[in-house]
């Protein structure tokens, strides 16, 4: 087999293993299983997981002057309160300290830091999204007006949020954009902080006034829940269905 040869053959083995991994692509939605539902909902071209980073203002107030650190977006480096309730119910170290989920102190007054939690960033507005909301029967499934480009983060812990959505009292709230190369950052015109059984879900409102095109290339997505910071970016070129572009 010659180098051309062997070339073509590995270029053809991940295309077929690439086609093999989203089943759901090449069929009719009304032919789509749980199982593809499930898939686009959870790990596709509009729904990807991510792992966010917490953000450590130092020096006082120094995260008050005009930015969120590395991601950019212009508001207070504040936190949340670090109380609520604790993990497996065992007290506190000296001075009763708590981690920022809960747990205890070191002994010293210090609380040790907790791994962030694993969370999903969800197209909520694209069309193969609704639809396979609909095919696995969601009925919480967030609402998502056709003026609007929404994006929702799943996963957060209850105690980020809150339990209440009307409760925001002394919690920051959340922030994010949506960057494209060479054009003006969208910023959302509203957020939502909605309550679900399996967790709370915080939609961001983008409007489709600034319109998002497969010339575009890409879109990245930063933000800012309490102390979390996240970002993730989306292909524009693999977010089609039936040769549409669907946000």
């Amino acid at each position: 087999m010659t180098r051309g040869q062997y070339g073509c053959l590995v270029s053809v083995s991940v295309a077929l293993l690439a086609a093999g991994e989203q089943p759901w692509k090449d069929k009719r939605i009304s032919e789509w299983s749980e199982a593809d539902a499930r898939q686009v909902l959870t790990d596709s071209p509009w729904a990807k997981p991510v792992t966010p980073k917490f953000n450590r203002p130092s020096g006082g107030q120094r995260g008050s002057r005009g930015g969120m650190g590395r991601i950019g977006l212009g508001i207070p480096g504040v936190g949340i309160g670090m109380g609520g309730p604790r993990i497996g119910g065992r007290g506190g170290g000296v001075g009763g300290r708590s981690g920022p989920w809960g747990g205890t102190g070191d002994g010293r007054g210090r609380s040790p830091e907790a791994a962030p939690p694993a969370l999903t960033v969800r197209w909520e507005s694209a069309l193969p999204v609704q639809e396979a909301e609909l095919k696995s029967r969601d009925a919480n499934a967030p609402s998502v007006d056709e003026g609007h480009y929404a994006i929702a983060v799943l996963g957060l812990p209850t105690r980020m949020v809150g339990s209440d959505p009307q409760d925001s009292a002394g919690r920051p709230k959340p922030q994010a954009e949506l960057r494209r190369h060479g054009k003006k950052t969208i910023r959302p015109s509203s957020v939502r902080v909605l309550s679900r059984d399996d967790g709370p879900i915080v939609l961001f409102l983008f409007p489709r006034s600034q319109e998002i095109t497969l010339a575009d290339k890409q879109v990245e997505f930063r933000a800012r829940i309490g102390r979390l910071e996240l970002k993730q970016t989306f292909e524009l070129g693999q977010m089609k269905y039936a040769g549409k572009l669907e946000l």
